[in-house]
């Protein structure tokens, strides 16, 4: 195998690549194991696409992954254990939707019952939960009509069931939401995938006993850090990989200050961070092929900082959705718990992040507060602080939140490509996981996945 007498070196049982949740967790079972495992990350923190991040006046900020959902067992465990609290969401009041035409639309629930194509929405996301139920998502592609969904994508869907413009508004926005791209981009069998290993669809778009049910006191980041505080110095930071060699007799990890050996390698990375890895050998194809179908979605999250949240006083949950031209699609009301100051929070997704790129600083930022006005009222273009993050900047994960195959990628290159072992290297990160694809909770359940083959692999009895 390839050496490098330059670099310091460390020998392990199992080296774990990415510091994300998902090499956190599957890092985190090794040693509960009594796995010798050293985790090497890239960046100078944990977390990956969880990133919290505290502003002036000790506000917390998560401009990753925040939310967790009651069936979200496998991050609530994780929180548990370290004990990091959660609280619920705040959604009291009138939610708003905003129009193309600039009508400002107040209701409760899960929308205005008697708003423009709302009925034919409702049609088609229960067609989309009917035919979810179908998948197979432990073996997607024994799913029985796997091929026909996997050519299509979720544009072309939603034009054969419905030709009413209101509705199709509606579902594009979810899509949007969901995934951070757009419909003609992303594989129909892709969706519904995702919501069978969500449950249903109601449990990705609402709430309360939902997604977006609960927020962590400390931010999202929280148990990530209690997990590399744990594992101590076996956690590796600001240690980029470059190359990873492999063979019968185990893994030689290349990063710029230590070469890292070991028996298994478990790599925890986005799509195209994999991708940016050099292999030796290379990968195999069906791998390859299955990466270069990832994409991962487009996305910015901006915040809103002000005094109070004002908006509950005129009796409004902050909770708002903008079928309008500004850049944001959906905002929710993130204050902390104890309401010391108020935060909103917006969502730029797909081709309006390519618009919201385009200008400069000042302008995203008018055009992010013109949309807070339209949601909550004239102090919303008064914030006292103001963030953002633009995930398809970010030069690890290069988008956000999660990578979502096109059309074709499941059925040419899933079944040897999507999270099968290559020899000694094993695959984790929420992409790869049959329950809550695409959440942390995903990312946490992939890493128990990972290291439980690891341990076979080893010969390992475990408790």
């Amino acid at each position: 195998m390839e050496r490098r007498s330059t670099a310091h070196l460390i020998e392990s049982e199992v080296v774990v690549v990415g510091g994300g949740y998902a090499g956190l967790a599957a890092a985190l079972r090794l040693h509960d194991e009594a796995v010798d495992v050293t985790l090497v990350e890239a960046a100078d923190r944990v977390g990956g696409r969880a990133l919290t991040e505290i502003r002036p006046g000790s506000v917390t900020i998560d401009h990753g992954g925040q939310w967790v959902g009651p069936t979200q067992t496998h991050l609530l465990a994780l929180a548990a254990r370290f004990g990091c609290p959660t609280f619920p969401t705040w959604e009291t009041g009138s939610h708003i939707e905003i129009w193309h035409d600039g009508a400002r639309v107040p209701y409760t629930g899960a929308a205005p019952a008697d708003a423009p194509g709302v009925a034919e929405y409702v049609r088609v996301t229960e067609l989309l939960d009917a035919l979810a139920r179908t998948v197979d998502t432990a073996r997607p592609w024994r799913t029985a009509r796997f091929a026909e969904w996997d050519a299509r994508t979720a544009g072309s869907f939603f034009r054969a069931e419905t030709d009413d413009p209101d509705a199709r508004r509606r579902l594009d926005l979810a899509v949007q939401g969901l995934w951070c791209t757009e419909p003609d981009d992303i594989s129909l069998f892709h969706v519904l995938f995702y919501i069978a290993a969500a449950g249903s669809f109601t449990q990705l778009m609402e709430t309360r006993g939902c997604a977006q049910d609960s927020r962590f006191a400390a931010g999202a980041a929280a148990p990530a850090r209690a997990v590399a505080s744990l594992l101590g110095e076996r956690v590796l930071l600001g240690a980029p990989v470059h190359t990873i060699a492999h063979d019968e007799q185990g893994v030689r990890v290349h990063t710029p200050g230590a070469v890292v050996t070991a028996r298994r390698a478990i790599v925890a990375l986005p799509p195209p961070a994999v991708r940016a890895v050099d292999f030796t050998p290379g990968l195999p194809e069906s791998r390859d092929g299955w990466l270069a179908h990832n994409r991962m979605g487009r996305v910015a999250k901006v915040h809103a900082v002000y005094d109070r949240p004002f908006w509950r006083e005129s009796g409004l949950s902050g909770v708002a959705t903008l079928y309008d031209d500004g850049p944001v699609g959906v905002v929710f009301d993130n204050s902390p718990d104890d309401a010391s100051c108020g935060v909103l929070v917006g969502f730029v997704y797909g081709d309006r992040l390519d618009r919201f790129t385009a200008l400069d600083e000042p302008g995203r930022r008018a055009a992010v507060l013109a949309g807070l006005v339209a949601v909550a009222g004239a102090p919303a273009g008064h914030p006292r602080d103001y963030t953002e993050r633009i995930w398809t900047q970010d030069p690890l994960a290069r988008g956000g939140y999660a990578a979502y195959a096109t059309p074709g990628g499941w059925t040419a290159h899933a079944e040897r490509g999507w999270r099968e072992p290559a020899g000694a290297l094993h695959w984790a990160g929420t992409e790869t996981a049959t329950r809550w694809n695409g959440y942390i909770d995903g990312a946490v359940s992939s890493g128990h996945r990972a290291a439980a083959e690891v341990l076979a692999a080893l010969g390992r009895d475990t408790r």
